[in-house]
């Protein structure tokens, strides 16, 4: 297992809708996620920041394609074309990617 923490920009005047539609997440993209091997998968907001949460629970080595997978989903680049309107990526975040990724210093179960 392998746990990501991710940020990003939420844009001014759309926390409402955009908390409306992970209230009611379109069940295609809940399957996708889960068949994945996303567990655990969290959103947080804080002025105008968001910060996600996921635990990885494929195999080794099959990351990647896991997310190749669920970016072909049915409706995924529906969903992802409707957050991204409300969204604000980095400058700097790395190439090819939307969220930031960040690094993990300490965790305790």
């Amino acid at each position: 297992m392998k746990r990501f923490g991710q940020r990003l920009g939420l844009k001014r005047g759309k926390t409402s809708e955009y908390i409306r539609y992970h209230q009611n997440i379109w069940p295609e993209i809940a399957t996708a996620i889960h068949a994945a091997g996303i567990r655990n998968y969290s959103i947080f907001h804080f002025k105008g920041q968001l910060f996600g949460y996921y635990e990885y629970h494929g195999a080794d080595g099959e990351y990647e394609a896991c997310m190749k997978k669920l970016a072909s989903a049915p409706r995924m680049q529906e969903w992802w074309d409707i957050m991204e309107s409300m969204q604000i990526p980095d400058a700097d975040r790395a190439e090819g990617t939307w969220w930031s990724e960040m690094d993990e210093v300490f965790h305790q179960d």
